[in-house]
């Protein structure tokens, strides 16, 4: 006797991949911000060069590039792996007629062929867990200017006694360090803190999660690996909810001191 309804295959992670894109298409954001909190982190770095040049790592859709472009007169140059976030980048670019300021190219935040002291600001907001934040600041130090600054957002704990359920949740996903830490790993790749600020609980949800959340009802579980995309979306967002209070962003505002250290590989 065969089954009437077969198990469906498990999605292969090309799958997943494109069910996660799918997913965040076209949201206000791809992670939590506010245009307001990248004014505040532009101001904590100033000042700026009158036209600084900066690199956008992770650029996603450009939130962030359009913003320092048209308000700080940047010459953006935005990396992102995702095509379509440097097309809708692009595009919006052309549209505000800011298409001479910002050049947008597909590569990796580990593959940065640029000369050592290329630009006056490294801006990476909710991007450089996926290299690890470690090897961030180590790795992109030296393309630094003399005298200019890496402004980075990077989660983490905001209670030294984090619920089981959070604790579980961020271990599994991308295990947090605390302010302390986080301060103290910077110290040692070789920056000073200028600034350090933890963003609103509001940057979370406008743009981010409650577009997010309405996108999952919609979603067409049918897709393969829309199912988990949704969960994953669902899971994160209920914990947020729960235990907000205990993790955020916090705003890194770095400038580079001394000699850099060795990256260790």
């Amino acid at each position: 006797m065969t089954d009437a309804h077969p198990a469906q295959a498990d999605p292969t992670p090309d799958e997943l991949r494109a069910a996660f894109f799918a997913l965040h298409a076209d949201l206000p954001r791809q992670g939590p911000g506010s245009d307001e909190t990248t004014r505040r982190m532009l101001d904590l770095a100033g000042p700026l060069p009158e036209h600084p040049r900066v690199l956008d790592l992770g650029c996603g859709p450009g939130r962030s590039a359009l913003l320092l472009a048209a308000e700080a007169g940047a010459r953006v140059t935005a990396i992102d792996v995702h095509q379509p976030f440097l097309d809708t980048l692009t595009a919006a670019a052309a549209e505000r007629g800011l298409g001479d300021r910002i050049a947008a190219e597909n590569r990796s935040m580990d593959d940065l062929p640029w000369p050592d002291g290329s630009f006056d600001v490294l801006w990476a907001e909710g991007s450089a867990y996926l290299i690890g934040f470690e090897r961030a600041l180590r790795s992109w130090r030296r393309l630094l200017t003399p005298g200019g600054v890496l402004v980075v957002t990077e989660c983490e704990w905001t209670t030294s006694a984090p619920s089981p359920e959070a604790r579980a949740f961020w271990d599994a996903a991308y295990p947090l360090r605390t302010r302390q830490e986080n301060t103290a790993l910077a110290h040692r790749a070789g920056y000073r803190v200028q600034a350090a600020r933890l963003q609103p609980d509001s940057d979370w949800w406008p743009e981010y999660y409650a577009p997010l959340e309405a996108r999952a009802e919609a979603a067409d579980a049918s897709v393969p690996g829309m199912a988990e995309a949704v969960a994953g979306a669902r899971a994160e967002i209920a914990l947020r909810r729960d235990h907000g209070g205990e993790y955020g962003y916090t705003a890194f505002v770095l400038r580079p001191e001394g000699a850099p250290p060795a990256t260790g590989g």
